[in-house]
């Protein structure tokens, strides 16, 4: 995985750098999101995959799938991805460029996992909180998991505050055992 990051990760730069310098952060955020898409089709796939192909011929394709929903710079990146042989890391680099992105718009996805659904008023309570603590605008996603028991566990990118019941109980099991 870290592997398939720093290989993409030059890619995402340049698309943001230029689609930043162009005013295009949201027209190449969902080019890049459906290219990732297009790329993770199991037919798309085996002819990514495929060696009797050159790498012109695969980013034709590609682009032929997608259609008219890539502009020429997109075309352009397609190919230059399929040159080096990494149209398979467009998912990745989609994730990247959306980070590169939020930290542009000083936003952040917030995953919130708790043991019951939590009401609209909680939800716009617990964004708030980490709206300020993040000093980021916060998009919460909320998720139930009835195994936590109770309380909830909040994900922001590396961030990671576990305030369940079973976290705690894993807590006082592991300072028991010591």
């Amino acid at each position: 995985m870290a592997e398939l990051t720093t290989l993409a990760r030059p890619y995402a730069k340049a698309a943001f750098e230029y689609a930043q310098a162009h005013q295009q952060l949201a027209a190449w955020s969902a080019m890049l999101g459906l290219a990732a898409e297009v790329s993770q089709d199991d037919a798309m796939q085996s002819v990514l995959k495929a060696p009797r192909l050159t790498s012109a011929e695969k980013a034709n394709s590609f682009i032929e799938v997608v259609g008219d929903k890539l502009d020429a710079q997109a075309r352009n990146f397609v190919h230059v991805l399929s040159e080096n042989g990494r149209l398979v890391l467009l998912p990745e680099i989609a994730e990247q460029f959306e980070l590169y992105k939020a930290e542009q718009e000083k936003s952040v996805d917030v995953e919130v996992t708790s043991a019951f659904a939590l009401s609209d008023e909680q939800q716009d309570k617990l964004a708030k909180v980490l709206s300020a603590r993040l000093s980021r605008e916060v998009r919460l996603h909320a998720v139930e998991d009835s195994s936590l028991i109770g309380g909830v566990v909040i994900r922001a990118g590396d961030l990671v505050i576990d305030g369940s019941v079973r976290g705690k109980i894993a807590k006082l099991a592991e300072a028991l055992k010591s």
